[in-house]
């Protein structure tokens, strides 16, 4: 793995950044869709999606392009209500309820060229209205555990699209929300620096586990990261398969995706795209 995307292993004194405790009566940051269905004007995206993602569960959808992955998470961030069914997270169902215990982190890592790493890595803090010091203070504590040590002051062209991605992870992990939604996190990367990247991920995850569902194209990395993959079928998409993982986030990734076992379940999602 490449130095500079390596993350270094948490220590006593590592800060964690603690999300913000469920309603009342929630099942803690679980994520539940029932019946739900999705349009624009004529348009059908979803049809009748019923899925869950535990609390700290990683939940992967894939699918074909187009086929309303995106859309899914927005409607889990309460970005959009859905036209029919509902979506509960840590049991609140309202959109705006949703928003506050989701965090999104969108394909392209949309880091502002004119903020340094750190300032960027805050950014969801300042949006908050904490200070800029007690900000900086906040996420500067973190930048060691995610291998940026160094690199505080740089500005985004400085970096690379791996470091580029952690810094967008963090700035999205530091908003303190018990629910990561990731759209296609490393899908700009190149393979080898995707797959260290996704060692990394998994890395950040065993230290510091969330809810999280991940949108991707690509059938290894969901297996990988994901407790669970769910198969979406081309537009309206609905689940054609649901699988579970063999080996997700292990550490040695490289065993994980040549394990029998996982060719197996690879296989079988890769059919079940086919056939949808």
């Amino acid at each position: 793995m490449r130095q500079d995307i390596r993350m270094k292993p948490e220590s006593p004194g590592s800060q964690t950044v603690e999300p913000p405790a469920p309603g009342r009566g929630a099942p803690a940051d679980a994520v539940a869709l029932r019946a739900v269905s999705h349009s624009y004007a004529e348009l059908r995206t979803l049809a009748a999606i019923d899925l869950e993602a535990p609390a700290q569960g990683v939940l992967g959808l894939v699918g074909p392009s187009g086929c309303g992955k995106s859309t899914l998470l927005e409607l889990i961030c309460g970005l959009q209500e859905p036209s029919a069914g509902t979506i509960s997270v840590g049991g609140a169902e309202s959109a705006r309820a949703r928003l506050e215990r989701c965090a999104f982190m969108p394909q392209r890592d949309l880091l502002l060229p004119w903020y340094s790493a750190i300032d960027n890595a805050s950014l969801a803090l300042r949006n908050q209205g904490m200070g800029r010091r007690e900000a900086r203070a906040a996420a500067a504590g973190l930048f060691e555990r995610f291998g940026l040590t160094g690199f505080e002051a740089a500005r985004p062209a400085e970096l690379s699209g791996g470091m580029r991605q952690r810094v967008a992870f963090l700035r999205t992990l530091i908003a303190g929300k018990p629910v990561l939604t990731l759209d296609e996190p490393f899908a700009a990367l190149d393979a080898i620096t995707r797959a260290e990247m996704q060692e990394w991920l998994a890395s950040a995850l065993r230290a510091d586990p969330r809810t999280v569902v991940l949108v991707t194209h690509d059938v290894e990395e969901a297996l990988y990261l994901c407790d669970r993959v769910a198969v979406l079928s081309a537009r309206p998409a609905r689940v054609v398969a649901e699988l579970p993982s063999p080996h997700p986030r292990a550490p040695d990734r490289d065993a994980a995706v040549t394990d029998p076992e996982f060719i197996a379940a690879r296989e079988e999602a890769l059919r079940a795209l086919r056939g949808s």
